[in-house]
């Protein structure tokens, strides 16, 4: 009898360990599947969290909204204002309940047009007898209306935590913009469908706003038919959205001459830069920073920066290349420098444009491909034994769960239970040996896709430009 416990234990071990060795547990809800080369089987590698940037080494970021894309650059991104703003109110107006799907506030509205024009401070302001001295939306509440984009009500009232429908939101945008429209009292259709609670009053508004073609950038299009408000986000972009074609020189959408003179004489910053190092998705980190220099005279917060004035970047996400992905990087500008005179760069980047584009040169290039290459091929291969170990040790775990339970449930008097779960252990071991195997492949496939990536590189860098920016490159940056 004890030669046969001693063969049935030693038989278990067995089991377990050579299973360790082979396979992973599933992966639970929650957990990321990590494999060697994520583009191969469109899975993903480690996550990493920094404030507001989250991305994945050897895999792919979560791709968020607040970007707005260089012209010329496909994959290069700067942050938008969009996001920007949004932030800023829900760290103002406390922020733990702040939701942007929720419908816009008016006291929300007042922040987004004041930012959005850089609506200044003016000394006599407008009391609201429901607007306290230390409201935390006082400052905007006050620019808004005080430079005519809102208005209070007659009993002097401002309702900062009412809800603004998209009819009063509408009505809003069309005192800014000419855009001619019939004056028939059909409501409009956006998407091909009637748009819902529009009353007759602002029939006109809407259609001038439908036709301004502003409300093509607008998350949740959907909403924009069938909700009678707008969402925080939605307002935000849609301003953002009206902020670019105003600082479009082309733009088919005219300022209204009756609109506050704040609209009318809005004009974005202009900056132009050259680039001084390179930054890439293929071999860029998230916080790299970067420099350029100024090629023309700009003016900012009332400071002149002459020509040749520093600016310093940084790199807050990246997306490497892949299988049918060029990959991506986001950027944002920290300040720009003359002398002792130190700027901060205002968050509202309306529009980036690459306005002459580089390539490193073929020597530059053969210098700098055997690191890269020998880093990336190094990273894949790391990931592929690290995300072995990770699989062994969790399937030890789990086959070790399962077949504790097989002889707790059998010993207790509950057999079928017990079959069940020694038939689990099977299964896990079966799913363990296929992602085993995908972990395997994708590590082979990661060393071969990274040393011909490599290899076009150096034969044709202008497939990496789109998501690249390159020494002596200029760029147009408006705010």
């Amino acid at each position: 009898m004890k030669k046969i416990q001693k063969l049935f234990a030693a038989s278990i071990l067995t089991l377990v360990f050579s299973a360790g060795a082979v396979f992973a547990g599933p992966c639970k809800e929650g957990q990321i599947e990590a494999y060697a080369h994520p583009t191969l089987f469109n899975a993903e590698a480690q996550t990493l969290v920094d404030g507001n940037r989250v991305y994945e080494v050897g895999g792919k970021i979560y791709k968020t909204k607040n970007r707005i894309g260089v012209t010329n650059k496909d994959s290069v991104y700067v942050n938008s204002w969009a996001k920007d703003v949004l932030s800023l109110i829900k760290e103002r107006s406390g922020g733990e309940l702040f939701n942007p799907k929720m419908p816009i506030l008016r006291s929300e509205m007042a922040v987004v047009l004041s930012e959005g024009f850089d609506i200044k401070p003016v000394g006599k302001t407008k009391k609201y007898s429901d607007v306290v001295a230390n409201y935390w939306a006082n400052e905007w509440i006050a620019r808004a209306t005080d430079a005519g984009v809102m208005i209070g009500y007659p009993d002097k009232t401002f309702k900062p935590d009412q809800p603004i429908t998209k009819a009063e939101i509408f009505a809003v945008i069309a005192q800014l913009i000419d855009v001619p429209v019939d004056r028939s009292l059909l409501v409009p259709e956006f998407n091909g469908k009637t748009i819902e609670y529009i009353p007759s009053w602002a029939i006109a508004p809407t259609k001038e706003v439908v036709k301004s073609q502003l409300l093509d950038q607008v998350p949740d299009p959907k909403r924009v038919n069938n909700d009678m408000y707008l969402s925080k986000e939605q307002v935000a972009y849609l301003v953002g959205t009206l902020r670019t074609n105003f600082a479009t020189a082309n733009s088919k959408i005219g300022k209204d001459k009756f609109a506050p003179d704040c609209v009318k004489s809005y004009k974005p910053v202009y900056l132009n830069i050259k680039l001084s190092d390179r930054i890439s998705a293929k071999t860029s980190n998230i916080g790299q920073k970067f420099a350029a220099v100024t090629t023309k005279e700009v003016e900012i917060n009332n400071n002149v920066f002459p020509a040749g004035s520093k600016v310093k970047g940084e790199v807050v996400e990246v997306k490497r290349p892949g299988l049918k992905n060029p990959g991506f990087i986001k950027v944002k500008f920290l300040e720009i420098k003359n002398g002792d005179c130190v700027v901060e760069f205002p968050k509202n980047i309306t529009e980036a444009q690459a306005a002459e584009l580089k390539n490193p040169n073929f020597i530059a290039r053969l210098l700098g491909a055997p690191f890269s290459a020998a880093a990336r091929i190094i990273g894949v291969s790391g990931r592929t034994v690290g995300t072995g170990v990770n699989i062994a040790a969790n399937g030890v775990e789990e086959i070790g769960d399962e077949l504790s339970d097989t002889f707790v449930d059998t010993f207790s008097l509950q057999p079928v239970a017990g079959v069940k779960r020694f038939g689990s252990s099977f299964i896990t071991l079966g799913k363990g040996i296929y992602d085993t195997c995908k972990n395997i492949i994708g590590g082979v496939f990661g060393v071969i896709y990274e040393i011909g990536d490599e290899i076009v590189y150096l034969i044709v860098p202008s497939l990496s430009n789109s998501s690249s920016l390159n020494p002596g490159e200029e760029l147009l940056i408006i705010f």
